[in-house]
């Protein structure tokens, strides 16, 4: 049976991405805080593995992720899908300690999570494994008032060529999901928002999560000589090529 450990499982893109690999029959490893949502998830599927964790605590995942090597004994992929927004406002109505959130969770945590997998990845017999990094078309082209979010976006391309690089000698591959305005609780935020200032406004154009997730199938289930470095999967009439 394949295996997956999945940052952020409890809900939007993670979830998604969760139960699809668990109806496909993998063995996943659900990491989030709150293990009653993770419950939900994992509810009626064997191959769940529920793992309650918050990846800016670098010893509560390291006891996360070394659980799931015990009970499914190695590690295929990690999905460090974990992540927030932050604060929607220009640069100076931004705090250093809201800055400092975010990046803690978006960038902290996944190169917590990124090391871990790393590791089990580089250790185990046979050596290597995938790590898919949650990137975000904000690691392109920003939104308006998203200074924090866009920052760590950014960040994790470099962290992704640097995983890929430093994963070769190891057979560890690393590829990058960009995705846009997939219909997840944080996106509906962005909407209510947008409604809120604009009541006529008809909302920007968003796509079914599980096109994300099936993005993310896709790229774990690719053999080892195969990586897809970059994907980017978006609404179709989103404005992110061109001006719009």
């Amino acid at each position: 049976m394949k295996t997956i450990l999945i940052t952020g499982a409890s809900s939007g893109i993670g979830r998604a991405t969760a139960e699809l690999f668990l109806d496909k029959g993998w063995q996943v490893g659900l990491l989030a805080r709150r293990r009653d949502a993770l419950e939900d998830v994992a509810q009626g599927h064997d191959g769940a593995v529920i793992l309650p964790a918050d990846v800016t605590d670098p010893d509560a995942t390291a006891r996360a992720f070394d659980s799931f090597a015990a009970k499914a004994g190695r590690l295929d992929v990690l999905f460090n899908n974990a992540g927030m927004f932050g604060p929607s406002a220009p640069p100076d109505e931004v705090t250093v300690e809201d800055f400092d959130a975010v990046m803690a969770v978006n960038l902290r945590g996944m190169f917590i999570a990124a090391r871990l997998a790393f590791a089990q990845m580089r250790a185990q017999v046979p050596q290597g494994g995938r790590i898919v990094n949650n990137g975000s078309i904000s690691a392109h082209s920003p939104r308006p008032g998203s200074i924090c979010y866009t920052t760590t976006k950014h960040a994790v391309t470099g962290l992704t060529k640097s995983l890929s690089l430093d994963g070769r000698p190891f057979d560890i591959a690393c590829g990058q999901l960009d995705i846009g305005n997939a219909r997840t609780e944080l996106v509906q935020a962005l909407v209510d928002k947008a409604r809120q200032d604009d009541p006529d406004a008809s909302g920007p154009p968003t796509m079914d999560v599980t096109h994300a997730a099936r993005a993310v199938l896709h790229m774990a289930e690719l053999p080892a000589e195969a990586n897809v470095q970059f994907m980017t999967v978006t609404a179709t009439q989103m404005p992110f090529i061109g001006r719009g």
